[in-house]
């Protein structure tokens, strides 16, 4: 019994010591391969040397005053923070239907435009909930509200949206939020 159970310490001593510090090393020292390290420092973004949150998630932000609403808003999330993941209702489940035609009908008075014009990826959730990115038509349809509750000109905000696209991922076309949004914070203080 006392030989099985030093052969149990022994086992457990060097898997301790391979997966406890051998293995999360390694993975550290390969994490800073050149061209590796900005991906494996999570994608922080920064203002004024101080972490503001990440590239890789989209938090839509929520407005000390929704009259005065001056930032570009990510898709919604069926998830409630801090977990992340989709809805598993499917495209003709009532609850979902009901849940897009009022994101909707929110968005198209929030832009002031008509449901219609809404687009769908502003009313449909993300996968994760947390996507970052908005299509460049969603991002388009805000770009008179945000112009107009920043005093920034509405060309200077088209800037910034064109200057925050781009086709990673998929290849599709996208607009990064939380990138966006912080240059919009920034050049709304200058």
């Amino acid at each position: 019994m006392l030989k099985q159970t030093m052969a149990g310490l022994r086992v457990l001593l060097v898997f301790t010591v391979l997966l406890g510090v051998l293995y999360p090393l390694g993975i550290w020292a390969v994490s800073r391969i050149p061209g590796l390290q900005s991906h494996a420092e999570g994608s922080v973004l920064t203002a004024n040397g101080q972490a503001v949150g990440s590239s890789l998630i989209g938090i839509d932000p929520v407005p000390a005053d929704p009259a005065r609403d001056p930032y570009f808003h990510t898709r919604p999330t069926a998830a409630s923070l801090p977990a992340s993941g989709g809805s598993n209702k499917g495209g003709f489940n009532p609850d979902l239907v009901a849940s897009v035609a009022e994101r909707k009908a929110a968005i198209a008075q929030r832009e002031g435009v008509s449901p219609d014009a809404v687009p769908a990826d502003a009313v449909t959730a993300s996968a994760s909930g947390l996507d970052p990115d908005i299509s460049i038509a969603y991002a388009d349809l805000q770009i008179a509200r945000v112009a107009r509750n920043t005093g920034l000109p509405g060309a200077a905000v088209r800037a910034l949206v064109a200057k925050y696209t781009s086709g990673d991922g998929i290849g599709i076309p996208g607009v990064n939020v939380p990138e966006l949004n912080l240059a919009v914070a920034q050049a709304e203080a200058h």
